[in-house]
């Protein structure tokens, strides 16, 4: 697996994990998991922080795996995308 191949893993996963931690937070705010999440411990501000976290983490990762396979076309590719 190239390193490209893993940043755009690595961002693949960090969405879908913001994207739970910010449904959990919802169903935390809306007192539909109250229970849940006092038993395991976490709050709605934990949640939401996971989630923007996790945003940022698949953003960075994105914009890394871009950058870096920009970097590695062939300057004929380069030319051709120029144009």
């Amino acid at each position: 697996m190239g390193h490209l191949d893993r940043l755009l893993l690595v961002g693949r996963v960090s969405y879908y994990v913001g994207w739970i931690a910010l449904l959990c937070g919802g169903l935390f705010h809306y007192h539909i998991a109250n229970g849940l999440f006092m038993r395991m411990g976490l709050t709605q501000r934990n949640l939401f922080e996971v989630g923007v976290v996790c945003f940022i983490i698949c953003v960075a990762s994105e914009l890394r795996a871009l950058a870096s396979a920009r970097n590695e076309m062939p300057s004929a590719a380069k030319r051709q995308m120029a144009a």
